[in-house]
């Protein structure tokens, strides 16, 4: 059965997060959206979950149908890297502490404002973390869970490389994309509004 998602009119990163969500319950799904954006991003979901892709245009629409043998199980996806073009917010966390003074103080200040972003009626399209920054991402660091949740929604979370070798947590990065100074730098240039708390 053909489970159909009408996603014109949603915006970004409302028809990737609907259909990966579907994608759990479904094998086939048939996504109709009114932007190249959103073909572009289902795309990337698609590959990285091992689904064939298959896109066809009806006027100013674009028909999507996506295929698995099998519905989506969690965690038997590769990270697929969400885009929203210019129009959205960039947040860069290059420190795992929210302004200058007393340490434990900014630890809990950025964890509330982490937080926070989850009520926002804007959310923004992306997070990037550098530095100690990359700490935020890390299992028990209090902000992870909600990172997730973050990622959930579809905000793109990038995460320097380098920095998570430099402080040797690979193995407790709990979500977001390992990335490398290119892509943060393409983010961060391509945002619209870039905000560093």
């Amino acid at each position: 059965m053909i489970h159909k998602i009408d996603a014109k009119g949603l915006a970004c990163p409302q028809p990737v997060v609907l259909t990966k969500n579907r994608m759990k319950e479904f094998s086939h799904i048939e996504i109709i959206v009114d932007n190249e954006t959103a073909v572009e991003n289902i795309k990337r979901l698609a590959e990285s979950s091992q689904w064939s892709f298959e896109q066809t245009v009806s006027g100013a629409d674009f028909i999507i149908n996506i295929k698995s043998d099998k519905p989506q199980t969690a965690g038997s996806e590769k990270e697929a890297i969400i885009s929203c073009g210019i129009s959205g917010s960039t947040i860069v966390f290059s420190s795992d502490k929210m302004g200058k003074g007393d340490d434990d103080l900014g630890a809990i200040l950025m964890k509330a404002f982490i937080h926070t972003i989850l009520s926002l009626e804007n959310i923004p399209s992306a997070l990037v973390l550098y530095n100690s920054g990359v700490l935020l991402a890390a299992e028990n660091s209090g902000a992870a869970d909600d990172l997730q949740a973050l990622h959930e929604k579809g905000v793109e979370i990038l995460i320097c490389g380098t920095c998570v070798n430099f402080y040797n947590i690979s193995d407790k990065i709990k979500t977001g994309t390992i990335s490398n100074m290119y892509d943060i730098l393409n983010r961060m240039n391509s945002a619209a509004r870039l905000i560093n708390p």
